[in-house]
């Protein structure tokens, strides 16, 4: 019923207090969005660490890749320096002559 209705029976409604000027279902929406906004912000920094972590797996993955091809490239290189004839051969590229030998050095050669 509405309040002619009522008026019209002769029943008397309360008088409205307008003494609270709250409105609760206001606050209560901004409380609920203050507290939605605090839930996501806790989820941010390990959300933050996991992509640190992840780029990190994902760099020592390629600096793995690189290490093992470093690995392999200087393992074939020992085989190769443990053949007496490429070993003579390296020393002679450095200078170097065996003992009992006459090293001439010759200047003004083309190269």
């Amino acid at each position: 019923m509405t309040s002619r209705a009522y008026a019209a029976r002769g029943v008397r409604l309360a008088p409205r207090r307008h003494g609270s000027r709250i409105h609760w279902d206001r606050l209560g929406r901004v409380v609920l969005v203050f507290v939605l906004f605090a839930v996501l912000a806790s989820y941010l920094n390990p959300l933050v660490n996991f992509f640190h972590t992840w780029q990190d797996a994902r760099s020592g993955k390629t600096a793995l890749v690189k290490l093992r091809a470093e690995n392999t490239s200087l393992r074939s290189q020992a085989r190769a320096l443990s053949n007496p004839a490429v070993l003579v051969r390296v020393a002679r590229d450095q200078g170097m002559v065996r003992p009992g030998e006459q090293s001439y050095v010759i200047h003004g050669l083309p190269r």
